[in-house]
């Protein structure tokens, strides 16, 4: 963040959201009733399975526009591989998952980029479209406002015990399956109701992009850690050290602007600072709708989604986990 304030500024009317702020993905303006948004996003691979690792990085490229209620049209492949070392074919199955979960979203790969590198990376340039008048920005949320979250916690925390072999089956098995889901049903779902913000989680865990949310809109955002949708026994590997280097760095950039409730158990702090790969939807809407809204993404398959915490006028902590 400290690079990006160095940048030049660049004033254009038709450009609605752009860098100045922490939103999931970039708004241009087109005309009056059509806007485009972009949005990129690539890593190293998570999981041992070539093909199911070009699905998830799909998915991951995908979500920041269905963040903010956009609808994803086309896709660039974006390709570092380590030319010599590895067999092509693994590179030709990274590109077949991600070309099948583009075909799921129905969003057209059109092309792409690749160069040689060390090891292999592979992720998406994403274009959508979007209704300037429609945009759901993470900032906004108001005072009072619930907090709906749409998947499980806990992917970088499992991921990382994976590497060691120290995964359970069941736990990976439920973590891939999280990560494979697109945000498209609780976008479109979200889309129904009177939302006033959203952001993906994803790198920052879901304290950051809770803190985000937070301070764009000058509130303070309660996290009831009983309330945490947890992918199993996320929060007992925590307590074991599988930690990411992530994790680790957000628990330091956030420790002057998060409290946390010294009864809550560590792993489950763990948790909450986990980067999260291809993660849920964090929703702020006024608390009468919360309820109705969390039984309709259940009953359209998202089990997990749920409610976690409120809006409060602004403390001396901008996030609260409790």
């Amino acid at each position: 963040m400290q690079v990006l304030h160095s940048l030049p500024k660049f004033d254009y009317p038709d450009v609605i959201v752009g860098t100045e702020t922490s939103d999931d993905a970039a708004v241009f303006r087109l005309r009056p009733d059509l806007a485009i948004v972009n949005t990129v996003d690539f890593f190293t691979p998570i999981v041992d399975d070539p093909y199911t690792f070009g699905q998830i990085a799909a998915a991951n490229a995908l979500s920041d526009v269905y963040a903010m209620g956009g609808e994803p049209k086309t896709a660039l492949n974006i390709v570092c591989f380590p030319k010599g070392k590895m067999d092509m074919k693994v590179l030709g199955e990274v590109l077949k998952g991600g070309a099948e979960k583009a075909r799921e979203a129905g969003v057209a790969v059109v092309g792409g980029h690749s160069i040689i590198d060390e090891e292999i990376k592979y992720g998406m340039a994403i274009t959508g479209v979007i209704h300037p008048d429609r945009i759901i920005r993470n900032v906004g949320v108001q005072e009072g406002d619930a907090l709906v979250l749409t998947k499980p916690l806990g992917t970088g925390i499992i991921t990382t015990a994976l590497k060691r072999r120290k995964a359970p089956k069941e736990s990976f098995q439920q973590a891939v399956a999280a990560m494979l889901t697109l945000n498209n049903t609780a976008s479109k779902i979200m889309l129904t109701y009177p939302v006033h913000a959203c952001s993906d989680i994803t790198g920052f865990g879901l304290l950051g992009h809770a803190l985000e949310m937070a301070s764009g809109s000058s509130v303070t955002l309660m996290l009831e850690s009983g309330k945490l949708p947890l992918l199993r026994r996320a929060h007992r590997l925590a307590e074991k050290g599988y930690l990411t280097g992530g994790c680790k760095r957000n628990r330091e950039y956030l420790k002057d602007k998060v409290t946390v409730d010294s009864s809550i158990r560590e792993g489950v702090v763990e948790v909450a600072f986990d980067p999260q790969t291809s993660g849920g939807l964090l929703i702020a809407l006024p608390q009468k709708y919360a309820s109705k809204l969390v039984a309709e993404l259940q009953a359209n398959g998202l089990k997990a989604a749920a409610a976690i915490g409120y809006a409060t006028s602004l403390q001396k902590a901008w996030v609260r986990l409790v």
